[in-house]
């Protein structure tokens, strides 16, 4: 048996980069990381949202590096 988390279906939402309005589709789960991880860094979550954007390459999906951006901060046991 194995223990998984509490799952939901990807949600979409509205975020605005740099004045440009795109819609993203995530779990509930890479929501709340992404609010956490921003509100641990003092951002809004469309500010580190917008971070990621800038940062990641442009062969590689927004949703994807927000996914990887979560994973690769999360704390021990994650």
């Amino acid at each position: 048996m194995i223990d998984l988390p509490p799952m939901t279906p990807p949600l979409k939402r509205s975020v605005t980069i740099d004045g440009h309005r795109t819609s993203v589709s995530l779990e509930d789960a890479f929501w709340k990381a992404l609010a956490t991880q921003a509100a641990a860094r003092d951002l809004t979550r469309a500010a580190l949202i917008g971070r990621i954007d800038h940062a990641r390459p442009p062969e590689i999906g927004l949703a994807t590096a927000l996914r990887l951006f979560v994973l690769a901060h999360a704390g021990p046991g994650a």
